[in-house]
């Protein structure tokens, strides 16, 4: 009896050390993914076909944009359209206003509403939910009803026809209120104990945000980032106000401007010039799409 249980030992070894053999998903899993991906794709149609159609139409010469019957793609591509966005108007220069218009109103609302979001969320103060209230009510207020008070204002410096009313106005308005918002709820969800131990290493207030809290909000700051790069570039009626000379132009302002001699639309040319305008904000998503859903997510857990 004791020889057959060595003799059995071994064998039983081997059959507990052996790997777990993977399971195939049942046919109901499979069935329910197929559903998932084909209703997911069936969504996305509406979002996904005008880009195409965008880009594919940039290529085509006029007269086969709205030919019938319609056709998605063309059998003699051309880069004519692209060639005369540049050549119509100042386009590159257009092109480099609002990257820099994007970029400086991005780094101003990251710098404001990191602060922002740390005072609110760690420092106690009387009236400090009344004061964060008033600025979330910043969210209510249409840029539309502000905008001829701020152009007088703006008139009576000599800022009018440059840069500035663009920068400001988006830098310190609805898109820096919204990411004061999610950096006060991303904070909120740190967790207290490491601000704690880097005070009793001697660390202030400002050394905990730049050295602790900033380093672990870059969720929250690559959401808050893509928002106010959205924001500032898809910026139309600003530009529409406060600029009147094309080289100070930004895409969306100029992107009305490709019109022939009578008025008509130049499409193909229109749709080059949209084109190059999307490549900027599809670069930016897809950089950073994982940490834009990250951050969102870490800022809705406390309040």
């Amino acid at each position: 009896m004791s020889t057959e249980t060595l003799t059995d030992a071994p064998a039983r070894i081997r059959v507990q050390t052996s790997p777990i053999a993977r399971t195939r998903p049942s046919r109901g899993r499979i069935l329910r993914r197929i559903v998932l991906y084909v209703a997911l794709g069936v969504m996305a149609l509406p979002f996904v076909v005008p880009t195409i159609w965008m880009v594919a139409s940039s290529f085509k010469p006029l007269n086969q944009i709205f030919a019938a019957p319609p056709s998605i793609f063309t059998a003699s591509p051309t880069w004519d359209a692209y060639v005369q966005a540049f050549g119509f108007q100042p386009f590159a220069r257009q092109y480099a206003n609002s990257v820099y218009i994007a970029v400086v109103v991005t780094l101003i609302v990251l710098l404001v509403s990191s602060l922002a979001g740390y005072a609110f969320a760690r420092l106690r103060f009387p009236g400090q939910n009344v004061l964060f209230l008033i600025v979330l009510v910043g969210l209510l207020v249409p840029g539309e009803v502000t905008i001829v008070p701020l152009f007088q204002m703006f008139k009576s410096v000599g800022l009018i026809n440059t840069h500035w009313p663009l920068i400001l106005v988006t830098a310190l308005a609805a898109p820096c209120v919204l990411a004061t918002f999610i950096m006060r709820q991303f904070f909120i969800a740190l967790p207290v104990e490491l601000e704690e131990a880097a005070r009793l290493d001697g660390l202030g207030r400002l050394a905990i945000w730049w050295r602790i809290c900033l380093p672990l909000a870059k969720p929250a700051l690559s959401a808050v980032a893509i928002l106010t790069f959205l924001a500032s570039w898809n910026l139309y009626l600003e530009p529409t106000v406060y600029l009147t000379s094309p080289d100070l132009f930004t895409l969306p302002q100029a992107l009305t401007r490709y019109t022939d001699a009578y008025g008509g639309e130049m499409w193909n040319t229109q749709l080059a010039a949209a084109t190059m305008t999307v490549v900027p904000v599809l670069v930016v998503f897809l950089i950073a799409q994982r940490q834009f859903v990250e951050g969102l997510a870490h800022s809705g857990l406390k309040g």
